[in-house]
């Protein structure tokens, strides 16, 4: 296989390799549409003609917001690499001020919004943004240009050879995209990604993935291709000729799993966690030997060990299990899933165990955006599977531990720097290696493994360290805790904020006949709630230090989300924002 060196290689290299009919597919107006290798090039490259007619110069940003993952996306994509302009790709759920600080600082001219609903978000700070020359929509809107507009503008190929010189004079190491870090603390950071940046990780991680571009594998797409995650693997589907099918959206998922029938997924750990939750909850709703069958499944899952480190018995039962139990989970996810790549925040090793005892292996990897992102990843071939580990860095990377256990890497996928901050870029990248800002060993094997964030974990007013994501994931196991998040930086202990799973908590307390009030404030002080979720945290409580242990807790009124700023478009954590937010709370558990 040819390599690319430019991200709009991969398209020509999978025409000459093997070309497609489904290399995207996209669901219009209740349709699966289907957009061939052909095609995808014969219209990005209509784009770039558009672009170079619109006298967009090399180096100019045009930024992307879209509400969902699209075929229009990856032709956009492609369309403005070819000119030597970048790709700005912006979280659409973020608020309105902070479109206007990316486009902004990002110096964008033109963006590309999805559909209503971002161009009404947009337009609320459009008259603040003398930079941006004009909007263009995929979906049509009233009053704003559609992109539709560019294919006719491109159609006349008298300029191809203009394009053609513009990609024949861009470099591996030239500017590809800047992406915008969706920030648990402060301001976003644009990161500098180059061609080579993502397409080294492209190529790091292909040798990570069990397929080759013969087996016409489909995937289905659905985290933010905004995020570097998914687009890095969305270049690597390409790289392999995978079929890309997006997905409408999160709340179609089960519809479009059974359709589409994937082999390869991309997912985050809260997904996971609430598919396992919902099967949970069908177990629990069986009676006499299916139940006991069921958990007698379940009990087996969680003891999974890979490379039949269990012996020839335990993989007997395994067997029936599959057969009576587990093969009714791959049904639900489609019926021919060969691999689940989890990224983004830590998995709880027991979901790694369960669905990968099940059929479904999980490999579990990591990475930032500022490393293009895969720094390491599992794979089930050649013994580079561990349970509770991210895998061995990839071949081209290099990772070592500083003194303080902070996890410091090198390579080709190292980002270019920090958007107009030479000072960060120094500061984060000093020694001449990237300082991740994770704490983590490498085992005797290769193996890293993350015990925590550097800029999450504290110290209480005794000097203890507290790592709190490491004691999150392990509280979070409980049915009863939809999310966590320790606090006591400075103060005589840790303690929790904690957000019911109030879903969970209604049907349990119909089950026991309780009355726990209708509303979540209700429930979130309601006594019988409390007394629970304490015997939850008692008992999770065991597996901690003395010193880590939460002392105490308060019940959250309302669901933690992206929307209300909980939550990162990534589901991590916002930790600054969720304390301000509760500051009563806190106080009530610190200072009364």
């Amino acid at each position: 296989m040819t390599t690319p060196t430019r991200l709009f290689d991969i398209p020509y290299l999978q025409l000459k390799q093997h070309k497609l009919s489904d290399a995207f597919v996209t669901k219009t107006n209740g349709k699966w549409v289907k957009t061939s290798t052909e095609e995808y090039i014969s219209k990005a490259n209509t784009l770039s003609r558009a672009l170079l007619r619109m006298g967009i110069a090399v180096n100019t940003k045009i930024a992307v917001i879209s509400s969902n993952n699209r075929t229009d996306w990856s032709i956009l994509d492609i369309g403005v690499l070819q000119v030597g302009a970048q790709n700005i790709p912006i979280y659409p759920t973020i608020a309105p001020e902070d479109y206007h600080f990316i486009l902004t600082h990002s110096e964008a001219e033109y963006c590309f919004v999805s559909d209503q609903e971002i161009y009404d978000k947009l337009m609320q700070v459009k008259h603040d943004l003398p930079n941006l020359k004009e909007i263009y929509s995929f979906d049509e809107i009233v009053g704003c240009k559609n992109w539709k507009e560019l294919f006719e503008l491109g159609k006349d190929t008298s300029n191809q050879a203009e394009v053609e010189q513009r990609m024949a004079a861009i470099a591996p190491d030239d500017l590809a995209t800047l992406i915008y870090t969706s920030g648990t603390t402060g301001k976003p950071k644009g990161v500098m990604l180059s061609h080579e940046n993502i397409l080294s990780n492209v190529i790091g991680s292909s040798e990570r993935v069990p397929f080759n571009y013969e087996d016409n594998f489909r995937a289905l797409s659905f985290l933010p291709i905004c995020h570097v995650f998914e687009r890095m693997i969305i270049y690597l589907y390409q790289y392999y000729s995978v079929s890309i099918y997006y997905a409408e959206s999160i709340e179609k998922m089960t519809e479009n799993l059974k359709e589409v029938k994937p082999q390869v997924m991309t997912v985050v750990p809260r997904l996971l966690e609430k598919v396992y939750d919902k099967i949970y909850a069908t177990g629990t709703q069986l009676t006499g030997i299916k139940k006991r069958i069921f958990f007698w499944a379940m009990d087996l899952g969680f003891a999974y060990e890979p490379y039949q480190k269990n012996g020839w018995w335990y993989e007997f039962k395994l067997g029936i299990a599959k057969k009576l139990i587990f093969s009714k989970w791959q049904d639900a996810l489609g019926g021919e899933l060969k691999l689940l790549v989890s990224g983004s925040a830590a998995l709880q090793s027991r979901l790694t165990r369960i669905f990968t005892a099940a059929g479904i292996p999980v490999m579990e990897g990591y990475g930032l955006t500022e490393t293009s992102p895969v720094i390491s990843v599992n794979d089930m071939r050649n013994h580079g599977f561990k349970i509770g580990t991210v895998g061995k860095p990839l071949s081209n990377i290099e990772v070592k531990i500083a003194e303080d256990g902070e996890i410091l890497c090198k390579g080709p996928n190292v980002m270019m720097g920090y958007f107009k901050d030479p000072e960060k870029t120094q500061e984060e990248m000093k020694d001449g290696y990237f300082h991740t800002g994770d704490i983590g060993i490498l085992d005797e094997e290769g193996f890293l493994k993350i015990t925590d964030r550097k800029k999450e974990m504290f110290k209480t007013s005794g000097g203890k360290y507290v790592a709190p994501q490491m004691i999150e994931n392990i509280m979070k196991q409980s049915r009863f805790i939809e999310q966590i998040m320790v606090i006591g930086e400075g103060e005589k202990m840790p303690a929790a904020l904690i957000q019911p799973s109030f879903e969970f908590i209604k049907e349990w307390a119909s089950r026991k006949k309780l009355d726990i009030g209708k509303t979540d404030l209700e429930i979130s002080t309601n006594a019988e709630v409390i007394k629970r979720i304490s015997q939850e945290v008692e008992k999770f409580n065991s597996q901690f230090g003395k010193w880590e242990q939460v002392k105490r807790f308060e019940l959250t009124p309302d669901v933690w989300s992206i929307d209300n700023n909980q939550l990162t478009p990534t589901l991590k954590l916002r930790r600054k924002i969720i304390i301000q937010m509760y500051q009563k709370l806190y106080d009530k558990i610190y200072r009364e």
